[in-house]
């Protein structure tokens, strides 16, 4: 095996290794985007139960 063939080898492992990490970087943004999804979700349903419970005390001190 020549210095050229060892040169060639070096670069397919460097370029695969890139691509996993390319790969892995995406895998971690979905994982982000769907994380904050979530969370977006939960304070969204958090806030729709705060402004149904001051529409519920607010319903009861008018009627009172």
């Amino acid at each position: 095996m020549g210095i050229a063939d060892q040169f060639k080898d070096k670069a397919q492992q460097l370029a695969d290794q890139a691509k996993q990490k390319a790969g892995q970087g995406e895998d971690e943004a979905r994982d982000r985007a769907s994380q904050t999804r979530d969370q977006e979700s939960d304070s969204s349903s958090g806030m729709q139960d705060r402004a149904r419970d001051a529409k519920d005390r607010a319903r009861e001190r008018f009627d009172h």
